[in-house]
């Protein structure tokens, strides 16, 4: 099993610290200016493609847009981004309820058109009332997942090639379809840490993905999953997602994290955690376990260091250290059955180098990565990419959800 590497697209907007995209009330998108920070990069598309071509050049997979009323539309600019890449990959996040499943079946048909077949799926439940509201939602956390269960089954249904019924809670759809199916069918990914979300993943969904804790931890999820996909009758691949952290020695990486930490002051701090206590998500609620809010615990496992969690909704742990440091890290988490990492760094353009340069090879190196030709689904021969592997078939001012 190799190892596949994803990065992450900011289309909130992008900064040299953890609080710089914040500068903006509309998180740069407009530029209206809140507090004079610098280093502030709105999501523009020239910026977004610097990011998305610095990830295809350094051999990861694909791209995870992020959704919300805090950050651009993820349909749109990612298959704006498509015309300017070749063999770079989408992870498109959606949330279910927001529009109904047929007519996403729909966009997700034409898009692996526009896009040649390089479309995959991130379903967002979302664990937070108040963003939920936002789009005109008003189920219960629970009730939010028993939707997504009867959307996917819908999706999956309308991409069959015939006529798909269901008379559900949330649905009543007779006949759904779309016209041409996509080819390859999109690989659906989704997350969830509650026992409303779970079976959901495990049964629903081809990957299970999880934010970043220590590997004993990770392992009990694992496991988790696993025995419920096991008694439902489905397999499930899982991934991990963290922030990193990379440089050429460990004394370099911990120094560039003291400095993301010091651009925090304490008065920043408590706003973001008091907002992020208020999620009804309960992995979010983990997030912040190991360390209670403090600057003092932070590195919770060995180069595991929560400060994004400090005030980042989200994933809020990244792997601090040399490249080889990060390697083995890598090594631990694919170990226990991960196969899928999605990374991102601040700013994201720069870190995508970082990574790419020093823990891709290293990972190589260590026979975890594939070295193929570009896409086949391109329709046309490339060169051989190195360490790319084979293409496979709410927010307050400071916090950001579903990063």
């Amino acid at each position: 099993m190799n190892v596949h590497l994803h990065w992450f697209l900011p289309t909130g907007g992008d900064g040299r610290t953890l609080v710089d995209r914040h500068a903006y009330t509309d998180g740069g998108i407009k530029r209206d200016r809140i507090t004079p920070v610098s280093g502030v990069r709105a999501p523009d598309i020239e910026y977004l493609a610097q990011i998305a071509k610095a990830a295809e050049q350094r051999g990861l997979d694909a791209v995870l847009t992020p959704t919300g009323t805090w950050c651009e539309d993820a349909w749109l600019t990612t298959v704006a981004l498509a015309q300017h890449t070749e063999r770079l990959e989408f992870l498109v996040a959606f949330r279910p309820g927001v529009i109904s499943p047929v007519p996403a079946a729909q966009m997700a048909a034409t898009y692996q058109r526009i896009a040649r077949g390089r479309l995959l799926l991130n379903v967002v439940t979302g664990g937070d009332s108040t963003v939920q509201r936002r789009f005109g939602g008003h189920l219960d956390h629970d009730r939010r997942y028993a939707r997504t269960a009867e959307f996917l089954s819908v999706v999956r249904g309308a991409w069959s090639g015939q006529p798909y019924d269901l008379d559900g809670e949330h649905y009543q759809v007779e006949g759904g379809l779309t016209a041409l199916p996509p080819d390859p069918l999109p690989e659906i990914f989704c997350g969830g840490s509650s026992a409303a979300a779970g079976p959901v993943a495990a049964a629903r969904t081809d990957l299970y993905l999880t934010w970043g804790e220590p590997p004993a931890q990770v392992k009990e999820k694992i496991d988790w999953i696993r025995g419920l996909a096991e008694e439902q009758g489905c397999t499930v691949r899982f991934g991990i997602r963290l922030h990193t952290l990379s440089r050429d020695s460990s004394r370099e990486a911990w120094a560039t994290a003291d400095r993301l930490l010091g651009d925090l002051d304490a008065d920043t701090i408590a706003a973001a955690q008091q907002a992020l206590g208020k999620s009804e998500s309960v992995g979010q609620q983990r997030m912040p376990a190991p360390h209670g809010g403090s600057r003092d615990r932070l590195e919770i496992a060995p180069n595991l260091w929560a400060g994004v969690g400090l005030v980042r909704g989200g994933a809020g742990t990244a792997l601090v250290g040399s490249h080889a440091e990060v390697a083995d890290r890598i090594e631990e988490y694919h170990a226990l059955g991960m196969e899928h990492f999605v990374f991102s760094g601040y700013p994201h353009l720069e870190e995508a180098y970082w990574f790419g340069e020093g823990v891709t090879p290293e990972l190589a190196r260590r026979g975890l990565l594939s070295t193929a030709p570009a896409s086949p689904r391109l329709g046309t021969p490339g060169a051989e990419t190195r360490g790319a592997a084979p293409v496979h078939g709410a927010a307050p001012l400071l916090v950001a959800g579903g990063r």
